[in-house]
């Protein structure tokens, strides 16, 4: 493949985290994508052609409404290791990206301007109304008036006058 752009490889390394156990969407792979960033989101124009040359070359499929890697990418994805940061996977997927060599035409990947619009919109909504929050964390759970047993055991914790014996 050539000539390899950044964009490329930020939007294959946004694909593997927001497509990991089904298809994904535009939102989800905008708000993947900024993460792999550290909050930038490249220009629509550039996201666009990402879709139709990656598309193009089968490293991405359309399925079920959204979007995934497809057998060939997720190999290529095999190189990458956790403990690495943004910036070092970026690198491996590039390196990655100049050795792969398309072997068929695939059908192309039509995504509009209008659709990343829409979904950079909506990631730059829901950063807005999280102000400071990380947005991919789960709701934090209420509390309980739990006591240990252990506590009741021991002495350490009273009971209501209700619940004592006479």
């Amino acid at each position: 493949m050539y000539p390899v752009h950044d964009d490329d490889a930020a939007l294959l390394l946004s694909l593997t985290v927001a497509a990991k156990r089904r298809p994904a969407a535009l939102d989800e792979i905008i708000t993947a994508l900024a993460m792999a960033k550290q909050g930038e989101i490249p220009a629509k124009s550039k996201l666009v052609d990402a879709f139709a040359r990656m598309g193009v070359c089968g490293l991405i499929t359309e399925a079920e409404g959204g979007y995934t890697l497809s057998a060939e990418a997720q190999a290529m994805m095999t190189v990458l290791r956790a403990k690495d940061d943004s910036a070092t996977q970026l690198a491996r997927i590039k390196q990655q990206l100049t050795d792969f060599d398309a072997k068929d035409k695939h059908p192309n990947i039509r995504v509009t301007q209008e659709q990343l619009l829409t979904a950079i919109q909506s990631y730059k909504a829901a950063q807005r109304s999280h102000q400071g929050k990380n947005i991919q964390t789960d709701k934090p759970k209420t509390k309980t008036n739990w006591i240990p047993t252990k506590d009741l055991v021991q002495g350490k914790q009273h009971l209501p006058s209700k619940l004592r014996k006479p």
